[in-house]
């Protein structure tokens, strides 16, 4: 009889164990639920973390102007006044269609290339409710080369004049002032010099960004080109900048081995070697303009 009611007391406790267990998953998947989604902002200040895209958007309805400069190479010696009587720009202007979805266009005088691009925010960097511990952007450009044809009574195609690049941008932010971006890229050239160059190139390339101050940060970028013919021929990009925001204006002061200002350029004609002392000083100047609703400004801290 007494092991009989121990067993009771046993199956009863246990019984009671199990509901308290079941009770109090049941109210942790509840608070888990109830949790907010914060979501991650400014990886980067702006839509570039030097020359290159950074995973950033422009806001819906936010207009971006950006001027971009290139100096000489400072071996160039003081005649050129170490670069500074050379140069090369490309002004650009970037809007916000949807919070996630941007075009842009530019003009630069490197090659006379007109870009058109499109980047779109497919994921966000966000903890609480939902996880994602990384934010990922695409981003693909059209580039027309208008130089005049090097032999103009050939049959030239306009097609010839064509690249095009697709990125897939993926970021995070460790913490309020450092990040870290990985991109994966491909461009294809339509014309190439011989017809043993590669009309397809692979690049990786990495960059980071790391706050020194509330307004100011340092950023850095590297591309390496995959093995191939093109690899051979060229350098891999390489520039580290500084910003400055000052209000409405993000002001970025840089040196590159890079003389183009777009992927198709600095990717895969990048000749300079900083080794040589085949580097450039270069700037960027943004500012954004808000053509609708004013939306509360994203603050630079958060994590």
């Amino acid at each position: 009889m007494r092991l009989i009611i121990i067993s009771i007391l046993l199956i009863f406790c246990s019984s009671h164990f199990a509901y308290s267990q079941d009770l109090e998953d049941l109210l942790d998947a509840e608070m888990e639920e109830n949790k907010e989604t914060e979501f991650v902002t400014a990886h980067f200040k702006g839509t570039h973390i030097v020359l290159a895209q950074s995973v950033e958007n422009m806001a819906k309805n936010e207009l971006n102007f950006i001027i971009s400069h290139h100096f000489g190479t400072l071996n160039s010696g003081a005649y050129n006044l170490w670069g500074l009587d050379q140069s090369s720009i490309r002004l650009g202007f970037e809007y916000g269609l949807l919070d996630n979805l941007t075009i842009g266009v530019g003009r630069s005088s490197y090659n006379k290339l007109y870009d058109g691009n499109l980047k779109l925010k497919i994921l966000r960097q966000s903890k609480g409710k939902k996880n994602m511990p990384i934010s990922v952007s695409l981003f693909s450009n059209m580039v027309i080369n208008s130089l005049e044809w090097a032999v103009p009574d050939r049959d030239n195609l306009f097609s010839s004049r064509l690249s095009y690049t697709f990125q897939m941008l993926l970021a995070r932010k460790f913490s309020p002032g450092f990040s870290v971006q990985i991109t994966p890229t491909m461009i294809h050239r339509n014309l190439v010099k011989t017809t043993e160059d590669e009309n397809d190139v692979f690049s990786i390339g990495v960059g980071s960004r790391l706050k020194l101050t509330k307004w100011i940060s340092v950023n850095f970028e590297y591309f390496y080109l995959l093995p191939g013919k093109i690899a051979d021929d060229y350098e891999n990009s390489l520039s580290l900048g500084f910003d400055l925001e000052t209000g409405g204006h993000v002001f970025q002061i840089f040196l590159t081995n890079s003389h183009g200002m777009v992927e198709q350029a600095f990717i895969t004609e990048t000749a300079g070697k900083w080794s040589n002392g085949d580097i450039r000083l270069g700037f960027n100047i943004t500012r954004v303009f808000s053509l609708g609703k004013n939306k509360t400004e994203e603050i630079d801290e958060d994590f």
